[in-house]
């Protein structure tokens, strides 16, 4: 099979289009004939080496989201059918032609949806799921603050907040990555390069902040929470120090809490992904939420999709079509 693979840990030039043994399922997995797979922010993190317990990714194969067609069944497989449209979350893997994944990892194409609109569905909506619903408790009535508004992460949870009953802010780099998270359904948008987002809901104030900023934010997001509220991190693009008044944390019961999905273990995950089908795939149905695919790249164009994640000018999700 063809695959993408890190070369040694570097830039996006280290990623390598190779020819490999095609992988076999093992008992309690599926072998998937990957049709598109999502490019997200752990990828770049893995590709340089510094995803947390990664080790020597030299010869990894990254991707950790696929869309695709079930191929073959492993031993003790029952849900899972030859022919089944499916998408899937890994640990990586998933840049080639075929990945095997943990069955309990799947999840059914929406009927009527690209594959390209699937493979961008799993990461993020199950990273947003347990950081802002599970892990931050974020409730109908409440109000969320996202940072990073227009990444894939941002747009999910601008959408899904919204549909299950929040109001939302966000912040973003520039009036049109603004517009188009106001579009989404965020009540307001603060372009982060000329405005206070601090001094802008400082009177309203908010329950739930999810962050993937961290350095000097983190101060100015604990400001910003109401009593009982709660700050989520999962990424610290601005450092992962920061200086911060225990005392008010004390005072007003506020919680800080963050995660990261990829080192939780396979039953986490299983539990995760059901949790996932259970409340926010009935929103599929109709498209009520629907990921916002910025560009597609053919697989051989890994480096190039790569490059574009780290230049931040997207808005939504960068994809990978595979098998075309």
């Amino acid at each position: 099979m063809h695959a993408i693979v890190i070369s040694r840990p570097g830039g996006p030039e280290v990623l390598q289009l190779q020819h490999l043994d095609a992988p076999r399922p093992a008992p309690g997995q599926v072998l998937v004939q990957v049709l598109a797979a999502g490019v997200n922010r752990p990828d770049v993190l893995l590709r340089q080496g510094k995803y947390g317990g990664s080790g020597d990714v030299t010869g990894t194969v990254p991707g950790l989201e696929i869309a695709g067609v079930v191929q073959e069944v492993g031993e003790g497989v029952a849900r899972w059918q030859v022919g089944d449209e499916v998408c899937a979350l890994l640990t990586a893997g998933g840049y080639a032609d075929y990945a095997v994944v943990d069955a309990r990892h799947c999840l059914p194409v929406p009927a009527g949806w690209r594959m390209t609109e699937a493979a961008a569905l799993p990461e993020t909506v199950l990273t947003v799921w347990h950081n802002v619903f599970e892990r931050g408790g974020l409730q109908p009535g409440q109000t969320l603050l996202v940072h990073g508004g227009s990444s894939g992460i941002g747009v999910t949870a601008i959408q899904l907040a919204r549909l299950l009953g929040s109001e939302v802010y966000a912040t973003a780099g520039s009036d049109e990555k603004c517009r188009a998270c106001e579009a989404l359904g965020a009540t307001r948008c603060f372009n982060y390069r000329t405005e206070d987002f601090e001094a802008e809901l400082q009177k309203k104030g908010v329950d739930v902040v999810l962050d993937m900023i961290g350095g000097d934010y983190t101060a100015r997001n604990l400001r910003l929470l109401r009593d009982d509220g709660r700050l989520v991190f999962i990424n610290a693009m601005k450092g992962a120090q920061a200086e911060f008044n225990a005392l008010e944390v004390m005072r007003r019961r506020l919680t800080i809490t963050g995660s990261t999905l990829r080192p939780r273990s396979a039953d986490f995950k299983a539990a995760l992904t059901a949790a996932v089908e259970q409340h926010v795939w009935p929103l599929l149905v109709n498209k009520q939420f629907k990921p916002v695919i910025y560009r597609k790249f053919a697989l051989s164009e890994a480096e190039l999709a790569h490059r574009l994640m780290e230049s931040s000018e997207h808005i939504g999700k960068i994809v990978l079509r595979v098998n075309r």
